[in-house]
């Protein structure tokens, strides 16, 4: 019976087991209230098909959701297998397009603990603080998927994170310390590019993973704890330049686990400490523009494992430790820009994939290892020491390698095997600028090449057909410049974007390059002829440099309809006729100059169109026309040079109100403008009014790194040539002109003004003493008008002040004395016969050893013979109170018989300065008697 029962009771048990077994295998189903909120959200976002954000990832398939299935079986969406309820959804790089808002269904999946929302554009949405209603999350992700506004502090709410990315945000502050603080789980976190502005706390979660922090915004010192954390594996902290840190000086807690570190861009101002030996484990090392400096430690050669050191951009010295090139892993090394000296050890490691050794000072020849590594790819060793012959067959064996620079070292690349080598076919970017390269044979097999710098070589007469057909559908960038070519027909690159062919002998007529060019470089050759209509047939073309050849014609008219042309640089050629190139509303002009040219007629007002333009220079041409004031209307213009035309009549008042804006530099010298100096535009010029001590060279653009404006101008008694010159010099030069009336005292105002030349005009009256305010003026030219009265004794404060020149006016009286103007000499107050003083004699004013001077000096000037003369005129002159009278007024009188008038003139100043001597003595002296009885 007991053994029935038994059996009846395991039969059942087993019934329930297998039941439970069954039910719990069994998926629940998604609740409907989350399929329908998902539904609900999929409907406020579209899908864009041609985003290609995630090129290698799949894509999830959205169609899927659907009423008709389960949504627990729908792509990316997972569920609890026990309740049902969603708990992850993963649509990151889904090409999704939408706005999420604070009432969106998405915050009713309250169960959900993994949310991917990253790579993708939910533009203008926020990041609410409705994401604090997840409570069971665990993991939260959003990258770059464009929300914007400020991290709530619901976020630190969620007290089961583990995993935060928030990276590629433009996302304001939040309390980085309270964030760490409620984190407590928190194991990987993910702020790069986010605005925390923050110090690093001190205290740090032991569980910390990964940590990534780059271009933040942190300041303050790095804590030392945070390379202690036990289980701490990435650490990226990079381009945080406000931040500063010390090196652990023992072993580091996390150098057990530390795979990646990144500091680069921090300030350490230290040298590499020997406990960088103990990171054993760590595969990347970046410390990139720390500041470091002293010797690479010996200890580095601990790090077996890496695989990535990053060095560049400190003042690291001394030799490279030989040991660094037989580290088993490593394959990128980047210790370019610094001090290294010495020769380069043999490369004993072939895994080296990257190599970047630029700007140091190593020498000696270049290690023939180097043709054992099989595998590298980019090789660096520009801008170094580095000497003797390199054979190309040292190359020609890297099957891989697609980046070789050696340029700007004293070597020189020969092809002199009975073989002729060849680099290889791999190669896309070959730089061997200044490398003594005469022939262009070794290139024959190089079909990949996208990027070649020749250039300051002495490659002569022609590029050969083989090297245009090789190159015709790879290279974008070509350098040839500063060479001995001799003639170009044409220039067969269908891919080519730059072509630089500056500095060589071409002669003939001008090649046009293929229609893809969108920078082109001719300047300083022999070209000749007219410039063909077909150069208009570059409609991408954005800078032209046709500059310092033998062009000649008229302009031709369709390059103003060429709408992407920012610069254009034709100075210093032949070219004629009227300037007629019409400019349209849609043009990118930035910079156009036409100097020294045969250019004749009007400025045209189409340029008025040219609303980014900022620098303009007619100088030196024909053209006949009056000031254009319609020119003050574009509002970054910042240089504009009209020199040595005819230009003429007055600059009249204008009724715009916000006229040239941005102008620093204004050169109207060497024409026929009449009239008084133009204080209405004087007014207007807020540029030259302010001294901005934080202004900062502008970012450079693209174009600007392969070109930069130039302009000559006349400062300091000379011509010169000032190179980019758009954010900091200014001057004004009006000189040469017809300009009439008195120097306007607003001149003063333009504070910022390092060159002022108003010479060769016929301006009367005083130097104004505003003149004084000009604190940065180098260069000061008032020569040559119909200035009178005194020097302003302020002008003596002009510290900055190297070149004064006020000759050839009508000036009187003592020359200021100061600091600088101590250093003129006599040439910049010649022409001015009232003038006294330092340099031109020897006392002038209150000074009595000065004055005696001044009178010995003028008795002895140029007069040895005449000094008894002298002195027989002095007896007689002084006794005029009696007999001696007449003897004096006959002295006179044979002085002005004779014309002898000058003698005159100075017996007469003699005299009255020995008066005034006299008489100041006196009452210097009755002074003294006075201030001495009252205090008795």
């Amino acid at each position: 019976m007991r053994k029935m029962v038994y059996r009846q009771f395991s039969f059942l048990f087993f019934f329930c087991f297998c039941l439970l077994s069954f039910s719990s295998s069994i998926p629940h189903r998604c609740h409907e209230d989350e399929s329908i909120s998902l539904l609900k959200f999929k409907k406020t976002l579209t899908v864009d098909p041609s985003s290609d954000r995630c090129i290698s990832y799949s894509y999830p398939n959205m169609s899927s959701w659907n009423k008709s299935k389960d949504c627990c079986s729908w792509d990316r969406v997972i569920c609890d297998e026990m309740t049902g309820h969603v708990i992850e959804l993963d649509l990151g790089c889904s090409r999704l397009v939408g706005k999420i808002d604070s009432n969106s269904s998405l915050f009713r999946l309250s169960h959900l603990q993994r949310l991917d929302l990253s790579w993708n554009n939910f533009l203008n949405s926020h990041i609410f603080p409705e994401f604090g209603r997840f409570s069971s999350l665990t993991h939260l992700n959003l990258t770059n998927s464009f929300f914007s506004g400020q991290i709530p502090s619901e976020i630190s709410h969620l007290s089961k994170l583990q995993s935060l990315h928030l990276s590629d945000l433009r996302v304001g502050p939040h309390n980085f310390k309270l964030l760490l603080q409620n984190l407590t789980q928190l194991r990987e976190l993910d702020l790069t590019y986010v605005d925390i502005y923050s110090t690093i706390p001190l205290n740090f979660s032991s569980h910390f993973i990964t940590l990534g922090l780059e271009d933040t915004g942190l300041y303050g010192i790095i804590p030392e704890s945070i390379f202690h954390l036990p289980n701490l594996e990435t650490l990226d902290l990079s381009s945080n330049y406000q931040l500063s840190g010390y090196f652990p000086k023992t072993k580091w807690n996390s150098s057990a686990s530390l795979v990646g570190l990144d500091l680069s861009g921090v300030n350490f101002s230290c040298n590499l400490p020997e406990s960088l030996g103990y990171l054993t484990s760590v595969h990347s090392l970046s410390l990139g523009n720390c500041n470091l400096r002293g010797p690479i430690p010996e200890s580095i050669s601990n790090l077996t494992r890496i695989e990535s050191l990053y060095l560049d951009g400190n003042s690291l010295n001394g030799t490279i430790p030989s040991g660094m090139f037989s580290l088993p892993s490593l394959s990128y090394l980047s210790l370019g820009s610094n001090q290294f000296s010495g020769q380069l050890e043999d490369f004993k490691s072939n895994t080296l994939v990257w190599i970047q050794l630029q700007g140091n000072r190593l020498q000696g020849h270049l290690p023939k290892s180097i043709q054992n590594l099989v595998n590298l790819t980019t090789l660096d060793l520009s801008f170094n020491n580095f000497s003797g012959s390199v054979d190309v067959s040292l190359f020609s064996d890297l099957k891989q390698l697609s980046y070789l620079s050696l340029s700007y070292n004293s070597i020189s690349l020969t092809n002199e095997k009975e073989v002729k080598s060849s680099l290889p076919e791999s190669l896309e970017y070959l730089r061997l600028a200044a490398c003594d390269v005469k022939e262009l044979e070794f290139l024959r097999s190089a079909k990949k090449l996208s990027d070649l710098d020749l250039s300051n070589n002495k490659v002569q007469g022609r590029v050969p057909d083989w090297a245009w057909s090789t190159w015709n559908f790879s290279v974008s960038n070509l350098n040839l410049s500063h060479n001995m070519l001799t003639s170009m027909d044409s220039i067969p690159l269908q891919s080519g974007y730059i072509i630089d062919l500056r500095s060589n002998f071409l002669k003939g007529s001008l090649p046009i390059p293929g229609n893809s060019t969108a920078f082109f470089f001719t300047s300083e050759n022999n070209l000749s002829g007219e410039i063909p209509s077909s150069i208009c047939n570059l409609k991408s073309v954005q800078l032209l440099d046709l500059a310092r050849n033998n062009l000649m014609g008229a302009i031709p008219q369709c390059l103003g309809n060429i709408s992407s042309l920012q610069v254009l640089d034709m100075h210093h050629n032949n070219l004629s006729g009227t300037l007629s190139t019409a400019f349209g509303i849609v043009s990118e002009l930035r910079s156009l100059n036409l100097h020294g040219n045969e250019l004749e007629g009007k400025i045209p007002r189409s340029l008025a169109n040219c609303e980014a333009l900022q620098v303009l220079d007619l100088g030196d041409n024909h053209l006949n026309d009056t000031f254009p004031m319609w020119l003050g209307t574009l509002p970054y213009l910042q240089v504009l040079s009209l020199r040595s035309n005819k230009l003429h009549g007055s600059i009249r008042t204008s009724s715009i109100e916000n006229m040239f804006p941005q102008l620093r530099l204004i050169d109207l010298s060497y024409n026929a403008f009449s009239g008084n100096l133009p204080t209405s535009v004087f007014q207007h010029l807020k540029a030259m009014r302010t001294i901005d001590q934080s202004l900062k060279a502008p970012r450079s653009s693209y174009i600007e790194s392969y070109y930069q404006d130039s302009i000559t101008i006349a400062t300091k008694g000379m011509d010169r040539e000032i190179v980019r010159i758009l954010y900091l010099y200014t001057a004004l030069d009006l000189s040469s002109n017809k300009f009439r009336g008195k120097i306007p005292s607003i001149l003063g105002d333009l504070v910022a003004l390092h060159v002022l030349s108003l010479s060769h005009n016929g301006l009367q009256g005083q130097i104004p003493s505003s003149l004084r305010n000009l604190s940065s003026i180098e260069s000061l030219d008032l020569s040559v008008n119909q200035l009178s009265g005194k020097i302003p004794q302020q002008l003596a404060s002009l510290t900055s002040l190297a070149f004064l020149n006020l000759s050839y006016n009508h000036l009187q009286g003592c020359i200021p004395q100061g600091p600088q103007f101590h250093t003129f000499e006599n040439n910049s107050y010649e022409g001015n016969d009232g003038l006294r003083g330092f340099p031109i004699s020897k006392g002038c004013g209150n000074d009595q050893v000065s004055e005696t001077n001044y009178t010995e000096s003028a008795l002895d000037h140029d007069q040895e013979s005449n000094s008894e003369f002298l002195s027989d005129f002095w007896k007689g002159a002084l006794m005029g109170y009696g007999s001696g009278l007449c003897i004096g007024l006959s002295i006179i009188y044979i002085m002005i018989s004779t014309g002898n008038l000058k003698w005159l003139a100075r017996i007469i100043e003699e005299m009255e300065q020995r008066i005034i001597t006299r008489r100041r003595k006196k009452q210097r002296g009755q002074r003294y008697y006075k201030r001495r009885n009252n205090r008795f």
